[in-house]
């Protein structure tokens, strides 16, 4: 082991920086590395988590988090420093590797996307992913997989990187939600108020796994059995789909909200901000990724949320499948009822959200157990 470990482990968790401010909500995967950073901190065997840039990007205090709190060095002060690195939202180079086993250290593949999905769509579709060429590290310790990409990434990851992957548990925190939740009225949350509602579709439509096609069908078969509880449907994220998908118009024309113009297609807005300024509903749906950040932001602050995601069902007002009359009924029960039961489904939403949370205790003995299976194999 590493002459650098003393009284605990080092760890090192990658990020890919792209500015040097970078916004925390252009995706998850900056997020993802801090909860895991929160949770990994807790261990009783690790002394200092540390997140590592892997590109060129400097350094510098304009990043969009605590910098004493969550530490950020280059990758190359982290490969004479850390016990274990995470490999998470930057790649890790051969050279780098030989560094870091040469000094004793390990290196962990964390596997949080969709990233078969990815390569479908790719190759299918030519969407270039790799550039110039793709790089498979094959000497990775050990790979460590959330359980919402498993059941259609893991023999990908498996094969490709000639190793097991392992289920790990998914972690959220919300405290960049309620960073930015902080100066919105009611911190962010909801309110019940009088009046036909507004319906959101935030999925990001980068793919096949979260698109919104059928959350505004959901929608509309709500409209067409009591147009009198909704006023608005809003998809976000869908304004380049609006303005040049024809075939996305055409599908859209055939909805009784567009028709009647109660359907408006929106750019990108950050998820607090969206939520406490337009949304009274939001209706979700996934294909193979049932865990999100979304969900739990949204149920966190305690709007009513109507989705699929079998990981998560005990949250919000959960539907099967693919199953549209069912995500029908469960969109009309929150558009009656919700308003009723408003505090205390905030309530219930949080604590069920607690089993996510890196202060969770199962949360760091799994951990915690990972992280010796991986310096004492």
């Amino acid at each position: 082991m590493s002459s650098a470990r003393r009284d605990g482990l080092r760890v090192g968790i990658t990020i890919g920086l792209q500015a040097e401010d970078e916004s925390l909500w252009s995706n998850g995967i900056k997020q993802n590395a801090v909860y895991l950073a929160e949770a990994l901190r807790r261990c009783p065997s690790v002394e200092a988590v540390t997140l590592v840039n892997t590109t060129a990007v400097a350094v510098t205090p304009k990043l969009p988090w605590d910098l004493d709190r969550w530490p950020t060095v280059s990758l190359a002060d982290a490969c004479g420093s850390v016990d274990v690195l995470v490999e998470l939202g930057g790649q890790v180079d051969a050279q780098a590797t030989r560094r870091l086993h040469d000094r004793g250290a390990k290196l962990v593949s964390y596997c949080c996307g969709s990233e078969y999905v990815h390569a479908m769509e790719a190759i299918l579709f030519d969407r270039p992913l790799w550039g110039f060429d793709l790089f498979v590290n094959r000497e990775y310790d050990d790979i460590w997989m959330v359980p919402q990409v498993a059941n259609i990434s893991g023999g990908y990851f498996t094969t490709l990187r000639r190793r097991p992957a392992r289920i790990v548990p998914f972690v959220w925190d919300p405290v960049f939600l309620e960073q930015r939740a902080a100066s919105l009225p009611g911190q962010g949350c909801y309110a019940p108020r009088p009046g036909p509602r507004r319906i959101s579709v935030m999925e990001p439509n980068l793919d096949v796994v979260k698109f919104c096609l059928y959350p505004a069908l959901i929608a509309d078969l709500a409209y067409r059995h009591k147009p009198e509880t909704i006023a608005l449907l809003q998809v976000a994220n869908a304004q380049e789909l609006a303005t040049g998908s024809h075939e996305f118009q055409v599908a859209m024309r055939h909805l009784d909200l567009v028709r009647d113009h109660k359907a408006v297609f929106l750019g990108t807005h950050p998820t607090p901000d969206f939520l406490a300024q337009y949304t009274d509903v939001v209706v979700s749906h996934q294909w193979e990724n049932p865990l999100n950040y979304l969900y739990l932001e949204v149920c966190w602050q305690g709007y009513p949320f109507v989705h699929n995601a079998a990981l998560c069902a005990d949250l919000g007002y959960y539907y099967r499948g693919n199953d549209i009359d069912e995500g029908c009924e469960r969109l009309l029960e929150a558009l009656e009822r919700h308003d009723a039961g408003a505090r205390g489904y905030r309530e219930s939403q949080r604590e069920a959200i607690a089993r996510f949370l890196p202060s969770n205790p199962e949360v760091t003995k799994t951990y915690s157990g990972l992280l010796e299976s991986v310096v004492r194999p």
